[in-house]
C-alpha cells in the first residue's frame, strides 16, 4: 500500500502549501522522486529476500496486490482533475503551476509503471485498465510496443528501448520515442492484417488508447478551458520522460548472446539491470527486479525474484535517474560495470554504433585493434 504514496502526492500539494505556506511544495513530485527516495534508498538499503517456491501460487493469486495497482488509477485521475482546476484559476503563479504540472507528470510517469504491470496480464479488465492509466501521459502505444516489441527484442540493437553503451540519456530519448512509436504502429498493423481487420477500427489497440487520451484531454479542456492545455501537455511530456529515463537505465549496454544459427538467445536474467533497493521497489511495484520480469514476464510483481545471475545497479532507479541526467557522471559509474559484467570483453556489449570504434579501441576490442593496425 505504500506504493500509493506516489499518486497521493498529486492530491497533497494544495493542502501542504496551505498549511505550511511553503510554495516549493507544489514541486513535491520531483522532490519525492529525485531527492527523498534516493536518500531513503541509501538509508534503508537493500532487501534481497525472495518468495519461497511453496508460496508462489498463493502469493500470485492474492488479489490484495492487484487492488494496490487498481487503486492507483482513481487517485491518479483525481489528482489530474484537481490540478486542472488549479491551472484554470488565477490563484497560482506561473512558476507554481509549472511545479504542479511537474508533480502531476511524475505521478503520470509512475502511472505508466502501473499500466505496465496491468498490461502484462491476461485478464481483459486489467488490460483495459492499463490503457486508461496510459491516457494521462498520451503514451498509449506503450501498451503495444512494450509487450510485443520490447520483450521480443530487448537487449539487442533492434530494440529502440534498450540503451547502448556510450549513448547518453539525451541521445537515447529521441531514438526511443520515435522508434517505439513506429514499432507499435507496425506491430499493430501486422496483427490486424493477420486477423483480416482494418487498422483504423475499433479493434486497434493503438486507436483505443489514443481515443482515451483525446477524450480525457478534451473533457478537461472543455470543462476548464484552453488555459490548462500547456500544463496538460507539459505533464504528459514529463510522464513520458520519466518512463523513458527508466527504460534507459534498465538495459544500458547489455546484449543478449546469439545461438549457433545466428538467432538471438532467449532473454535471461543477465540481460537486464537489477536493483534490490527496498524503498524504490515499494514505490515501483518491484519494477527494479527487472531481470526476473524479462526472464519470466508472466510473473506478477509481488512474486518477482532477485538472482545472482543478474547484473546489479549501484543504487535504485530514482538515484540512477539523477545520475543519468549528467552523462559524464553516468558513464563514470556505469561503463565500468558494463565492462565488468562481460569480464572485460567490451565487444560483447550493446555499443552505440557511432562510438563503437572508439570504445573498442579504448578497451582493446577486436574492431579497435583492426582500426589501430
Amino acid at each position: 500500500m505504500l506504493g500509493l504514496i506516489a499518486p497521493a502526492s498529486a492530491l497533497l500539494p494544495s493542502q501542504l502549501v496551505y498549511w505550511t505556506q511553503c510554495t516549493v511544495l507544489w514541486w513535491i513530485g520531483p522532490i519525492i522522486i529525485l531527492i527523498a527516495i534516493p536518500v531513503l534508498d541509501w538509508v534503508v538499503g537493500v532487501d534481497g529476500s525472495n518468495p519461497r517456491d511453496e508460496d508462489y501460487e498463493r502469493l500470485s493469486g492474492d488479489r490484495y496486490y492487484r487492488w494496490c495497482t487498481y487503486m492507483f488509477l482513481p487517485m491518479q485521475l483525481i489528482g489530474l482533475l484537481i490540478a486542472a482546476q488549479m491551472w484554470a484559476g488565477d490563484d497560482l503563479s506561473v512558476v507554481d503551476k509549472l511545479g504542479l504540472a511537474s508533480t502531476v507528470g511524475f505521478v503520470g510517469g509512475i502511472g505508466i509503471n502501473a499500466a505496465h504491470e496491468l498490461g502484462h496480464r491476461v485478464e481483459s479488465v486489467e488490460r483495459w485498465l492499463s490503457k486508461i492509466a496510459l491516457a494521462q501521459s498520451a503514451y498509449g502505444h506503450f501498451y503495444v510496443e512494450h509487450n510485443r516489441g520490447h520483450h521480443a527484442r530487448v537487449a539487442t540493437p533492434e530494440d529502440p528501448a534498450s540503451a547502448r553503451l556510450g549513448e547518453s540519456l539525451w541521445g537515447f530519448l529521441p531514438r526511443t520515442v520515435v522508434g517505439s512509436f513506429r514499432s507499435a504502429v507496425h506491430l499493430e498493423r501486422d496483427r490486424l492484417r493477420r486477423k483480416g481487420q482494418r487498422f483504423w477500427g475499433v479493434h486497434n489497440n493503438l486507436f483505443q488508447a489514443w481515443v482515451m487520451t483525446l477524450v480525457l484531454f478534451g473533457a478537461l479542456v472543455g470543462i476548464f478551458g484552453l488555459k490548462i492545455l500547456p500544463y496538460l501537455l507539459l505533464q504528459a511530456v514529463i510522464g513520458a520522460w520519466l518512463l523513458e529515463a527508466v527504460n534507459y537505465i534498465e538495459h544500458y549496454g547489455l546484449l543478449r548472446s546469439k545461438r549457433p544459427n545466428g538467432m538471438w538467445a532467449r532473454c535471461s536474467p543477465a540481460d537486464s539491470w537489477n536493483s534490490d533497493r527496498l524503498v524504490t521497489n515499494v514505490f515501483l511495484f518491484h519494477l527494479q527486479r527487472h531481470s526476473d520480469h524479462h526472464a519470466n514476464p508472466g510473473r506478477r510483481y509481488q512474486t518477482l525474484r532477485s538472482t545472482a545471475e543478474s547484473p546489479q545497479l549501484p543504487a535504485g532507479y530514482a538515484t540512477m535517474i539523477v545520475l543519468a541526467i549528467v552523462p559524464a557522471i553516468w558513464r563514470r559509474v556505469m561503463d565500468p560495470r558494463v565492462l565488468a559484467h562481460y569480464e572485460g570483453d567490451v565487444s560483447r556489449a550493446n555499443i552505440a554504433p557511432r562510438k563503437r570504434s572508439r570504445i573498442l579501441a579504448a578497451h582493446g576490442g577486436e574492431d579497435g585493434l583492426t582500426a589501430a593496425a
